[in-house]
């Protein structure tokens, strides 16, 4: 399967979004022996959550916060989306941390589009995280502000077992020469 690189990825995304005809965009890499439509369901269902993440990001920290609690995941309605919820906490418990999570896969170009969602806000994160799944490994890419910079984001999934599986979040602030992780979670059941 070729990987999608992340400039190709705007291209077509930013396009779609402001509605431009399919010629100005570059054409997505199918890979039509790989449907890739199930390779997030080793997540469903209930896991233990075990995060580190550093508040701190791009300034060359390495002070890390740690935290402990859930992550359920469910297919919706028999489809190949899902939805997570996400819950942990500090040791001792003076910081808190919940998400939603809804991933949508596209058969027609093979990819995975994920969704921060802020249910007490009533949004999506925008635009997704996006990308696709390599045998037990999927990477996903954004672009966001950070510091007042653009910096590109990657989520990094790990299928490690049935009963283990990693989520690293990083940032490149230079075009992908160099990525800091800045959020780690490993799951377990």
């Amino acid at each position: 399967m070729q990987r999608v690189l992340p400039a190709l990825f705007f291209a077509a995304s930013f396009a779609t979004a402001l509605h431009l005809p399919a010629q100005q965009t570059s054409p997505i890499a199918v890979d039509h022996a790989h449907d890739g439509a199930h390779d997030f369901d080793f997540l469903i269902g209930d896991w233990k959550a075990h995060v580190r993440r550093l508040p701190d990001r791009l300034n060359g920290s390495n002070k890390w916060d740690a935290y402990d609690g859930i992550s359920n995941h469910h297919k919706i309605l028999d489809t190949n989306s899902n939805f997570e919820q996400f819950e942990v906490w500090s040791k001792d418990k003076s910081q808190h941390l919940k998400a939603q999570t809804l991933r949508l896969y596209n058969p027609d170009t093979q990819q995975w589009y994920i969704y921060l969602v802020d249910a007490d806000k009533g949004t999506l994160d925008t635009p997704p995280v996006v990308g696709q799944f390599t045998g037990n490994r999927g990477e996903f890419y954004h672009q966001e502000i950070s510091k007042g910079r653009t910096v590109l984001v990657r989520y990094l999934w790990l299928n490690l077992s049935p009963k283990s599986a990693r989520m690293e979040q990083s940032f490149s602030p230079d075009g992908e020469k160099s990525w800091e992780v800045n959020w780690i979670c490993e799951l377990s059941r």
